[in-house]
């Protein structure tokens, strides 16, 4: 199908862009990567009368060490972020993460930011970048604002971006040292994620000293797990306590109930994924 007419703008700045954005008004619609938004208007479930492409934005593409943080442009690829000896040494579950994210060729086009700023419950890098207590940093027509991961993600697809904001770059702190593993449930290979756990722990010696779990696809938005975090501190990270503290994993959820999975399932689902996560976690 061929998408409904619209006026394209591809901007060589942020502020440019911006500008743009705030001129067309409310029906105008960001293109990243356009893995997701392309196949929105080819089948026209969306008729935005502008299109601001940031693909010519360079300052929005890269990764860079500033002191305590790893700095993510919202323009870098998944391809990119996997490959990035700062994400593997300083964040590594959002490399564990995007290597799970469809396959090479979306991982090659589709875009760090533009996933985040699509805010798919299903998708499998927003329950990492809240594991991590990533930050978005947007740009408005009233300048920049620093936004956490818990503030950012608000509902389906909805965010705290407002029509003219663009997430320039997402700030991650460091967890260097620390283990990762993503634990994804799907279909079949490529798929969404039916439920998907984030797990990244900091061990000393056989005891976890700290860990942080995210949920993915478990809410309409991505959820800590709290509960599991608080058995596991402190604790020598044997099977048996593994599996005791994956038992809370579904406490504070409220899981959807589609095609592929009641909530019943779902709350299974996240119990076993999570102690598979952080067994492998663990396990380095």
């Amino acid at each position: 199908m061929i998408p409904a007419p619209f006026d394209y703008v591809a901007p060589s700045t942020v502020d440019e862009a911006v500008r743009a954005l705030a001129d067309a008004g409310e029906d105008a619609k960001v293109l990243a990567g356009g893995q997701s938004l392309l196949p929105v208007l080819r089948m026209r479930l969306a008729a935005p009368t502008t299109v601001v492409d940031l693909g010519k934005i360079g300052e929005l593409k890269g990764v860079r060490d500033e002191g305590d943080a790893v700095v993510i442009g919202a323009m870098t690829t998944h391809y990119d972020v996997q490959r990035d000896p700062l994400v593997h040494d300083h964040a590594l579950l959002l490399a564990r993460a995007t290597d799970t994210v469809a396959d090479p060729q979306v991982r090659h086009r589709g875009t760090f930011g533009g996933s985040l700023a699509h805010a798919d419950p299903a998708g499998d890098l927003l329950a990492p970048a809240l594991a991590l207590d990533a930050e978005m940093v947007i740009q408005g027509t009233g300048g920049r604002r620093t936004v956490s991961a818990a503030e950012f993600f608000q509902d389906f697809f909805t965010t705290s971006l407002a029509p003219e904001d663009i997430l320039v770059e997402v700030r991650v702190p460091k967890h260097t040292g620390w283990t990762a593993h993503y634990e994804k449930f799907n279909r079949v290979a490529q798929a969404w994620s039916m439920v998907a756990v984030a797990a990244t722990v900091r061990a000393e010696g056989g005891t976890v000293a700290e860990a942080r779990i995210g949920l993915t696809n478990m809410a309409s938005i991505p959820v800590r797990a709290t509960a599991v975090e608080q058995a596991l501190v402190g604790r020598s990270a044997d099977a048996e306590t593994i599996r005791a503290a994956a038992e809370h994993a579904a406490e504070g959820t409220s899981p959807t109930v589609d095609g592929n999975a009641d909530v019943e399932y779902r709350q299974h689902l996240a119990k076993v994924l999570t102690g598979r996560a952080v067994e492998a976690a663990m396990a380095g």
